[in-house]
């Protein structure tokens, strides 16, 4: 690492870390980014996982929130080689029936699926929907007070628990399977308060931009924001694992892209003790259990739909999707776990040789879990989908050891950084007036364990590069 001076520092180059170095980067200063592993992109990675020629998304393969982020979208990001590709169907969920819910673009066709349920599916989504504009930015976003007229119509329903506003608003088990499935999404029990926002965010964001996936794998997005900011200027530096602050080159600002647990570790000495006391109490939540699959063929869904949507929830009902959840969050593998399933060669025929697909499935398991899901997963995938063991070529397993060791965020295999519950959501990491800013001046934190938290749309990354401008340039 060359130890020249720079304005500012960033310390990870995952969506937050690549954000926040081209937000500051925008803004006229000199900056590094520097990466731990010998690939940039975080959670954007894609490897061959499995067989040549099969492209796996080692992390995060769907996109809604990328495509609806407010930072991403001001960036030229189709001009450095990004192409988003969306499916059809957004995502499917399947039932034993051999019927299936699915999430289109349209509100008026995702309704219509339940003749008994369109109404109240149109009532509670064609409002927010009309906000997404001004709910967007809250969203995605630290906490804003007073909040906005469209936020609080939002947090009617948000704030309360995915069981219970599923129960309130839908009467048939195929809008509550839907609902339950989006709200999973949340990793908590679909009994805890917040949870509900959650579903709610993801069905929005299929009605407003849809759930696409980047052609030819996430990377090719961790690839278009580093071309945008080596393109401004900045400097990229990878295989520099930061053990501690004193490795740096001298600079105004330090962005650390890391959680808590790493913060402690690299720069707890020079925090204040109370500060480090409110690390410490940081919680983080499940871990995932994840399989990539190189198959032959599609997979054999009983339901069409579910053959054509980019995401696939396989947990049957909101009932056995909550008993599954709730086991997990009190320290139980689930034999009949919701999964998550992403089959991006549906639309992105690039990832595997022609007549061939390239996925990934995974299940929540309790946080550091080292317990082998592969046959419960598969059994799940089979239980929609017959036959679908018989045309597995090759897979891949992560536990959550493997997941943390991939991603040194994914502490005990969380990949949100941090339970996103109401206790910690707009207050993550500790309760501040400002989240991004650490104990020590000129330090900050960039990563999804500050405001909004987890999924890839680099608002954290872009709000911390904002306070650091603001404290230390004096400019935003």
């Amino acid at each position: 690492m060359e130890k020249r001076d720079y304005d500012a520092v960033v310390v990870g180059a995952g969506p937050n870390g690549l954000s926040a170095a081209i937000a500051l980067q925008q803004a006229g200063l000199s900056v590094l980014l520097l990466e731990g592993k010998a690939t940039i992109g975080g959670g954007m990675r894609s490897e061959a996982l499995t067989l040549p020629g099969f492209i796996h998304d080692v992390c995060s393969a769907v996109h809604p929130l990328a495509a609806v982020s407010p930072f991403f979208s001001t960036l030229p990001l189709h001009q450095h080689g990004l192409e988003f590709i969306y499916p059809e169907v957004a995502a499917a969920h399947p039932f034993d029936n051999g019927s299936a819910a699915a999430l289109y673009s349209s509100v008026e066709v995702t309704a219509a699926q339940s003749t008994r349920d369109t109404a109240a599916y149109t009532k509670l989504m064609q409002p927010l929907l009309q906000n997404w504009q001004q709910l967007l930015p809250e969203m995605l976003g630290p906490l804003k007070l007073p909040p906005s007229p469209a936020m609080m119509r939002f947090g009617l329903n948000a704030l309360k628990n995915a069981t219970s506003v599923a129960g309130k608003h839908f009467k048939t088990p195929v809008m509550r399977g839907l609902f339950a499935g989006m709200a999973a999404h949340s990793m908590q029990p679909l009994s805890h308060a917040g949870t509900a926002a959650v579903g709610l965010a993801l069905l929005l964001s299929g009605h407003a931009a849809g759930w696409p996936v980047p052609k030819g794998g996430a990377q090719q997005l961790a690839n278009a924001l580093a071309t945008c900011f080596t393109a401004m200027g900045g400097t990229i530096e990878t295989g520099v694992m930061v053990q501690s602050l004193q490795q740096l080159p001298s600079a105004h600002a330090v962005l650390l892209d890391v959680t808590p647990a790493q913060l402690l570790r690299i720069a707890g000495h020079q925090l204040s003790a109370f500060y480090r006391w409110q690390l410490h109490r940081y919680k983080y939540g499940m871990g995932v259990f994840k399989i990539d699959w190189a198959i032959e063929g599609e997979v054999p869904f009983t339901n069409e739909i579910c053959r054509q949507a980019g995401t696939v929830h396989l947990g049957n009902t909101l009932e056995e999707i909550a008993l599954s959840e709730h086991a997990v969050w009190k320290g139980r593998t689930s034999r009949e776990p919701f999964v998550l399933l992403s089959q991006p060669g549906v639309m992105d025929s690039s990832r595997a040789p022609e007549g061939k697909q390239a996925i990934w499935g995974y299940c929540h398991v309790p946080g550091g879990s080292r317990e082998d899901m592969t046959a419960a997963i598969e059994a799940q995938v089979e239980r929609f989908a017959p036959g679908f063991q018989e045309r597995i070529l090759q897979r891949h397993v992560m536990d959550t050891a493997a997941m943390e060791a991939y991603n040194p965020n994914y502490i005990g295999g969380d990949i949100n950084g941090g339970v996103q519950s109401l206790d910690q959501l707009f207050t993550r990491p500790v309760l501040r007036y400002s989240p991004y800013r650490t104990s020590k001046k000129g330090l900050y934190l960039c990563s999804s364990s500050t405001p909004p938290g987890g999924g890839v749309h680099g608002m954290c990354g872009y709000y911390a590069a904002q306070r650091a401008l603001k404290d230390l340039f004096s400019k935003r």
